[in-house]
């Protein structure tokens, strides 16, 4: 459980958490890191609206044997609007790229969440 309560702290316990349902396979529990109508665009693939759409991006590229992410460069800053800005380098299996803003906001429950994600896949392995 997360002790420490700054919400710099419980962005990167949400980004923690999200990494680790990816790797466990778990799309829904991916979505789930997301605000409710989050938006998320994933280049080259498109943009995608709320839980429903992003789960089912997850699951399709679950499905398509993707799996082991890990994140590289990772650095955080307050973003004015509220939250914090991730960006970072990312690789998995099959594929690496880039993470060009995630936007995470403390919600009213305490739990953190994906408002915005923005990533671009450079290139496969």
């Amino acid at each position: 459980m997360n002790t420490d309560p700054t919400p710099l702290a419980q962005c990167k316990a949400g980004i923690a958490a999200w990494q680790q349902a990816f790797n466990r396979q778990d799309a829904q529990a991916c979505a789930m890191q997301y605000t409710r109508d989050a938006i998320m665009e994933a280049k080259p693939f498109g943009v995608f609206h709320g839980r429903e759409q992003i789960a089912q991006f997850w699951q399709d590229i679950i499905d398509q044997g993707f799996h082991s992410v890990d994140y590289s460069d990772v650095d955080w800053q307050p973003s004015p609007e509220g939250g914090f800005i991730l960006t970072s380098k990312w690789t998995m299996n099959k594929a690496y790229g880039v993470v060009h803003r995630e936007h995470w906001i403390v919600e009213q429950d305490g739990l953190a969440r994906l408002v915005y994600d923005e990533f671009e896949v450079l290139g496969e392995k």
